[in-house]
């Protein structure tokens, strides 16, 4: 793969990323839960996992396309439910618990990093 292609798919990660973390806030929210505090795996994964090892960026990648195919249809039928003035906190909690687990495995693909933040190599 050549390093404009690395780019370009780090790029488009990253994208889907932040929109997913937009799309959790949305399902957190309709749950009735308090927001999560500041993560920073979280926030640095885009540039932590680009770093990383070429399985662990695939895995990466394929993981977050199996949430999204989650997400949106989930919340579609939330924001739905809730349109028509219906109670959807079970729903939402019940999405909502499938994206903290989803995000979690996909954060565990980060490689380790010591106090000093992520190993790196000349």
């Amino acid at each position: 793969m050549s390093a404009s292609e690395t780019m370009a798919n780090a790029s488009a990660l990253s994208m889907r990323w932040a929109a997913l973390s937009e799309a959790g806030k949305v399902v957190c929210m309709l749950a009735g839960q308090d927001a999560e505090p500041d993560d920073k795996r979280a926030r640095n994964f885009p540039a932590l996992i680009r770093d990383a090892e070429p399985w662990r960026r695939d895995l990466a990648k394929d993981g977050c396309a199996d949430l999204a195919a989650i997400m949106e249809p989930g919340i579609s039928a939330l924001l739905a439910i809730n349109a028509r003035g219906a109670d959807c906190t079970d729903a939402a909690s019940a999405l909502w618990s499938e994206y903290t687990a989803a995000r979690a495995s996909i954060l565990d693909l980060l490689p380790p990093s010591g106090e000093m933040g992520p190993r790196r190599s000349a």
